[in-house]
């Protein structure tokens, strides 16, 4: 691999374009192409990120070290798999593949060629995220809130594949045990597709997690809230304020106090450090975050958790 990182990002729609910007202003970055089938789309990206513009993947082959696959998720396997078995580095966005299968066969394409995959789970490098995930010592009750107005976008997907798998995730990195029983409520409201959903996921140590996601709330809301022995922990996501309570005994009094504080955090702006992580990760051969079996696990309870729905 050269000195400089050359990248390539397909799909450059809403979330794509961003991904393209990020790269060409990294110092150790090349930015080759960016790709979309909608030639005008990747033209006009490409010309506000100053590179080229293809509209076939294939057309980046032998060109880039590493890609963002930022594709509908039905075409997650063809396009990582066209990559993953040049030797080409990818980050993916969420979920990793429309099914379990898919996932795994994209896992197992990046372990055989032993390149970097690193799934796009946001989350996971928010400032406040990251604090809480510090700051945890053991998890009993979570409680996870994800509300958003309509927005037409992703609207081919349910809500759960679109954002609760985001608090599926974090919950599984804080919970380490296995999940022993889920149960879940849901329901379409615009979309023909679940567009409000709750979880209840159970695990094994006696941990629980409820988690709630909606795309068609009157607010925006991003909060995770944490019960441990003896402690509350509260993040939010959007402001990547977390604040805690826990008891203090204070001289001559009967009861303990509950005490207040807030955890100062320093914002990022989590796409730029998700893109910074990666392209670390390939340049000194560094483990992600959120590699391919961690995006697989995700997906397999959000699958289960829609399974649950749709066939109570």
């Amino acid at each position: 691999m050269s000195e400089r990182l050359r990248v390539g990002v397909i799909g450059v729609g809403y979330l794509g374009r961003f991904h393209a910007l990020i790269y060409s202003k990294q110092a150790e970055v090349d930015l080759v192409g960016v790709v979309d089938v909608d030639g005008d789309t990747a033209n006009a990206v490409a010309e506000e990120a100053g590179c080229d513009a293809f509209t076939d993947a294939a057309q980046l082959l032998g060109k880039v070290d590493a890609v963002s696959i930022v594709v509908p998720t039905t075409l997650h396997l063809s396009v990582a798999r066209l990559f993953l078995e040049q030797g080409v580095h990818v980050l993916l966005e969420k979920p990793i593949a429309a099914t379990v299968e898919e996932g795994a066969a994209i896992v197992a394409a990046a372990e055989q060629a032993g390149v970097v995959l690193q799934i796009g789970h946001l989350e996971r490098f928010n400032a406040g995220v990251m604090a809480l995930a510090k700051s945890i010592k053991k998890p009993r009750f979570i409680e996870a809130h994800r509300m958003s107005p309509f927005v037409a976008r992703a609207t081919d997907v349910d809500v759960i594949s679109d954002l609760m798998i985001h608090d599926i995730d974090i919950v599984l990195s804080l919970i380490d045990s296995d999940i022993v029983h889920i149960s879940a409520a849901g329901t379409p409201v615009l979309t023909e597709h679940l567009d409000i959903a709750n979880a209840r996921i159970e695990f094994a140590n006696g941990a629980v997690a409820n988690v709630i996601a909606s795309r068609v709330s009157r607010e925006k809301m991003r909060r995770v809230r944490v019960f441990e022995p003896h402690r509350y922990q509260s993040l939010d996501f959007i402001e990547q304020t977390l604040d805690l309570a826990y008891p203090e005994q204070k001289e001559g009094a009967e009861w303990p106090e509950i005490v207040t504080e807030r955890v100062s955090i320093e914002p990022v702006k989590p796409l730029d450090a998700e893109i910074d992580a990666f392209v670390r990760c390939v340049k000194i051969g560094e483990a992600p975050l959120v590699g391919g079996s961690v995006g697989l696990r995700a997906l397999d309870v959000a699958l289960q958790v829609k399974a649950k729905i749709l066939t109570p």
